[in-house]
């Protein structure tokens, strides 16, 4: 295969990649996996937690706290692409809240704030607001 064959038959895989994404996913989510402004880890948090969800992604939260307010939240994980968007937006959402407003915060919110996602990725959320919740129990 010459290399313009092949260039052009990855651009055709690209294009349906694309495709089925928008198809599957919101706007919202694609745009936080591809472009994770929060994936890391803090170096001595003062909260922390991790959690191997039931598909087998883990997540990671790492949080700084000043008095009651997080400061800075950071998430890692080795999961897909909504794993990555949920912990994505779940710690943008919490940074500067109060440790009790980010104890209580559901997964539900974290799907809309997402404008959705599909059945079989609801896990994703609920991993993310579980690792928060326990990072939050523990510090």
């Amino acid at each position: 295969m010459s290399g313009k064959n092949f260039e052009n038959l990855m651009n055709e895989i690209r294009k349906k990649i694309e495709g089925d994404e928008k198809r599957i996913y919101s706007q919202k989510v694609i745009n936080e996996y591809k472009n994770p402004t929060n994936f890391g880890i803090i170096k001595n948090p003062d909260a922390k937690a991790e959690i191997k969800g039931p598909c087998g992604d883990t997540m990671k939260i790492t949080l700084k706290l000043k008095d009651d307010l997080i400061t800075d939240a950071r998430f890692w994980t080795d999961g897909c692409g909504p794993t990555v968007s949920c912990g994505n937006m779940l710690t943008k959402m919490i940074k500067d809240k109060k440790v009790d407003e980010a104890l209580a915060f559901k997964k539900n919110k974290l799907i809309i704030a997402l404008d959705g996602l599909p059945k079989e990725n609801l896990h994703c959320a609920k991993l993310a607001t579980d690792t928060l919740h326990k990072a939050l129990k523990k510090k």
